[in-house]
């Protein structure tokens, strides 16, 4: 079982930032994609932003393009999401997830991963 535990989330003013974590506690997260997505009430899930393994790659939603920059810490078997300039329609739960397909590329449809850690909120307001 490829387990996720998301943490990081809270309470912050419009225009502040969170720093998202996403940690593997027992398999290591190097070689595999790993996404962070968000789910507001009422609304879908949506894809925020991805990472490759190897290359490296990212992709990120247009909502969020020159404010999250999501990164990798293989030595700690983290990844993160740095939130920055959060506005109130940032405000959701949000998961990681992995495909847990060895050395694929990242994509931001939910449908193409497989194992979801537990969601932290994020709640943007004054």
């Amino acid at each position: 079982q490829m387990q996720l535990v998301a943490s990081g989330g809270g309470l912050v003013q419009p225009g502040g930032s969170l720093r998202l974590s996403c940690v593997a506690p027992r398999w290591t997260l190097d070689r595999y994609s790993v996404g962070w997505f968000r789910q507001a009430p009422g609304k879908e899930r949506e894809g925020v932003s991805c990472v490759s393994p190897i290359d490296g790659d990212t992709h990120y939603a247009e909502s969020v393009k020159g404010r999250f920059t999501i990164s990798r810490d293989n030595a700690k078997n983290t990844v993160y999401l740095q939130m920055n300039s959060l506005k109130p329609e940032d405000t959701a739960v949000y998961y990681c997830a992995t495909d847990g397909l060895y050395g694929s590329s990242c994509g931001l449809g939910a449908y193409e991963y497989n194992y979801w850690g537990q969601g932290t909120q994020v709640t943007v307001s004054s």
